[in-house]
C-alpha cells in the first residue's frame, strides 16, 4: 500500500497523539511506592490485626488500595512495623491481648499481654505481603521494633525482663540476683529488656541471639537470651549507638545506651544512664526518641518556658551523640512544641535537611487542631530549627496521629490516625517547606479510611 503526502502526514500525527497520549498515560498511572499502616480492628475470627497497603501515585499523591489487601497482621494488637533494606520483608510487631479491665489491647506489668510475636512478611509483586513465620520475643509485653542500618539484626524492646521483680514480684538478693542486678547495678531489681535477632539475608528467617556479656547467675555459664535495660522503657533508636529512653517516676527519665558491634551484641556504655533535664530540672513525661538528620531527639511532654513564660505544653529536645553514646545538647536548646499543640509522637528529618515535622497526638484547644496536628520547622544555619508560620493550622492531620512518613519521591507527606481511622496526605511545598492538603494541591483526596483505628506507618520505596 502507497501513502500520498497527505496521507503520510495524518498517519505520523495519529502515531504522534498515540504516543503523547501513552506517556501521558504512563504519568498518571505510574506508582512511586507502597504505603502500609497496621491497625487494631478486624473482622477476622481469629482477632488478628490487620495491614493495609496502599499504592502512592507519584503525579498526584494520592492512594490506591493494593489488591489483595488489608491482610491479617499475624496476631492481636499491631503496634509497629519495619522493612528491612532491599524491601524483602517486612516484620510486624503484635502485642498480643490483655485481660486488663481498662482494655484488652492495654498491656501492663499487672496485667501483661499473651500471645505477642514478631510476624514476617514477604514483600510480593504490587505490593501485597504474604505472611510467614512468627517468632516470639524473650520479655514480657513487647512495645517496640527496630533493625540496623545494615538490615542483620533486628531488636524488640520488652516493657518488663522475664525475672524483673516488678514482673514476678519475687525480691531478688546478692546470693540469688536476678538480670536486672546483673546487667545494670546491684541495686536494681526491676528493668525491662531487649531482645536480639539475627536475620536471615536469603529467608529473613529471625535467629535468637543470646547476650554474652551477662550469665544468667553468678559465677554460671549460662547467657542471658535478652539484655536488660532500666525500667519503663518508652523508645528506643539505633544511632551509632542503641539508646532507650525510659521513664522513672522519681528521678526522671533516662537514656540508656549500648554500644553494637558487627555481630549484632550489645554492650553496656560506660557513661551509663543519662539523666535528661531542661532548665527547669528533669523531664518526666517523654513520648518519643527518634533520630533526624543526624541529630537524636527526645520529645517530651513537658511544657518548656522562654525567659520565665511558659512556651508551650510540650518540647522537642535535639542532641549529638558523644563518646560511648553520651547526649550531649545541640546548640538551640529545648525547642518549643507549637503553642496548641502536645502529646508529640514523632518526628522526620525532610529529605533534604531543610525542614523538620513533628507528629502530635493531641490539641489543647477546641477550636485549633482538637485532634493533634503536624508542627513543621525550618532548620536554620548554625542549627536553631524555629517553627514554621501558621503551623500546625495548616498542617492538619486525621484525629490522634500515630506516624508521619515521607513518600519515596520526596513530594508528600502522610499520617496514619488512630481517633478517627483515616490515613491522610500532604503535599510539600518545595520553597517554603508548607504541607498543603492533597485535596488542595492535585484531585486525589485528602484522607483516606481504614477498618478501624491505626497504630503505624511506613513507606516501601520498592516499586514492581
Amino acid at each position: 500500500m502507497k501513502f500520498k503526502k497527505f496521507g503520510k502526514a495524518l498517519l505520523l500525527s495519529a502515531l504522534s497523539a498515540g504516543v503523547i497520549l501513552s506517556v501521558t498515560s504512563c504519568i498518571q498511572s505510574y506508582s512511586v511506592g507502597y504505603l502500609y499502616v497496621t491497625g487494631t480492628v478486624t473482622s477476622e475470627t481469629t482477632g488478628n490485626g490487620i495491614i493495609s497497603g496502599f499504592k502512592i501515585n507519584h503525579d498526584s499523591g494520592g492512594l490506591t488500595p493494593i489488591n489483595g489487601m488489608p491482610v491479617a497482621s499475624g496476631g492481636a494488637n499491631p503496634v509497629r512495623a519495619i522493612l528491612l533494606t532491599g524491601s524483602r520483608f517486612l516484620y510486624v510487631l503484635n502485642r498480643g491481648v490483655s485481660k486488663n479491665p481498662a482494655g484488652t489491647s492495654i498491656c501492663t506489668t499487672a496485667y501483661p499481654c499473651s500471645g505477642a510475636n514478631i510476624t514476617q512478611f514477604v514483600v510480593g509483586a504490587n505490593g501485597i505481603l504474604t505472611a510467614q513465620e512468627t517468632f516470639t520475643t524473650q520479655g514480657i509485653n513487647p512495645i517496640r521494633l527496630i533493625s540496623d542500618q545494615g538490615g542483620n539484626f533486628l531488636y524488640v524492646l520488652d516493657q518488663d525482663a522475664p525475672d524483673s521483680a516488678a514482673y514476678t514480684g519475687v525480691t531478688p538478693t546478692a546470693a540469688n540476683p536476678n538480670s536486672c542486678m546483673l546487667a545494670l547495678t546491684s541495686s536494681v531489681t526491676s528493668c525491662g529488656d531487649i531482645t536480639a535477632f539475627q536475620i536471615n539475608s536469603t529467608t529473613g528467617r529471625l535467629s535468637l541471639m543470646v547476650n554474652n556479656q551477662v550469665t544468667a547467675t553468678l559465677g554460671g555459664s549460662s547467657k542471658l537470651t535478652y539484655f536488660p535495660v532500666p525500667a519503663n522503657p518508652i523508645d528506643f533508636v539505633m544511632y551509632s549507638s542503641l539508646l532507650t529512653l525510659s521513664g522513672t517516676p522519681t528521678d526522671g527519665d533516662v537514656v540508656f545506651p549500648y554500644t553494637y558491634s558487627s555481630s549484632g551484641q550489645l554492650t553496656v556504655s560506660q557513661n551509663s544512664v543519662q539523666t535528661l533535664s531542661n532548665s527547669t530540672g528533669p523531664m518526666y513525661n517523654a513520648t518519643a526518641i527518634v533520630s533526624a538528620g543526624g541529630y537524636v531527639y527526645v520529645l517530651d511532654n513537658d511544657p518548656i518556658y522562654v525567659n520565665s513564660v511558659k512556651a508551650s505544653d510540650s518540647q522537642i529536645l535535639p542532641f549529638t551523640l558523644g563518646t560511648g553514646g553520651a547526649l550531649l545538647p545541640a546548640v538551640s536548646g529545648p525547642i518549643p512544641d507549637d503553642a496548641y499543640q502536645t502529646d508529640p509522637i514523632y518526628l522526620i528529618s525532610e529529605s533534604k535537611g531543610k525542614w523538620l515535622y513533628v507528629a502530635n497526638q493531641s490539641g489543647i484547644s477546641s477550636s485549633v487542631s482538637p485532634d493533634g496536628g503536624i508542627t513543621g520547622y525550618v532548620v536554620n544555619s548554625p542549627y536553631q530549627p524555629t517553627e514554621m508560620a501558621g503551623t500546625p493550622i495548616t498542617f492538619g492531620t486525621g484525629g490522634g496521629p500515630q506516624c508521619l512518613a515521607e513518600d519515596p519521591s520526596n513530594q508528600y507527606f502522610y499520617t496514619a490516625n488512630f481517633n478517627d481511622s483515616t490515613v491522610t496526605g500532604q503535599m510539600l511545598n518545595q520553597q517554603s517547606g508548607n504541607l498543603t492538603p492533597l485535596s488542595q494541591t492535585s484531585k486525589a483526596p485528602t484522607q483516606y479510611s481504614l477498618n478501624g483505628p491505626a497504630t503505624w506507618c511506613l513507606v516501601d520505596a520498592r516499586i514492581d
